[in-house]
């Protein structure tokens, strides 16, 4: 799969109680040197700034109650081919389905059971998820591609 572009949702898959691990910042750093990353959040501008520092992705704002419909208007934009998509909520769900690969991952807060359904692959946080696409054995292990 060629991917273009990675859309990762903020709260409960890449944050937790609002934090980011210093590892996901790392490898989203080191992704957004291949492919455009998008972070997708609910979250307000300042805390956003302030919870991803010098995370090199573009920060793309949803509000409630439109977050999913908003995502797949995205995922349509770019080319739902060329896109992973990394989530784990309900509003996940569609954006999973629909991406070239979808990836749910369970992390603290756990994941929605439909949104685990409609993905290609689960795993337990996002370090891992990260670590899927920056290291293709994992990818062939997995998917068998």
């Amino acid at each position: 799969m060629e991917i273009e572009f990675i859309l990762v949702d903020f709260e409960g898959t890449l944050a937790f109680d609002r934090r980011v691990h210093p590892k996901a910042k790392d490898k989203i750093n080191l992704l957004a040197k291949r492919t455009k990353v998008y972070i997708l959040t609910k979250g307000e501008k300042e805390l956003m700034e302030e919870v991803l520092g010098r995370v090199r992705a573009e920060v793309y704002y949803l509000t409630e109650g439109e977050a999913s419909q908003r995502k797949l208007e995205l995922l349509q934009q770019l080319g739902a081919t060329r896109t992973v998509a990394i989530g784990n909520g309900l509003d996940d769900a569609p954006l999973l389905e629909e991406a070239g690969l979808g990836i749910c991952v369970i992390g603290k807060e756990g994941a929605s059971a439909e949104t685990m359904k409609k993905a290609d692959v689960v795993v337990s946080d996002v370090v891992d998820a990260l670590d899927l696409l920056l290291k293709p054995l994992r990818q062939k292990a997995t998917l068998g591609v």
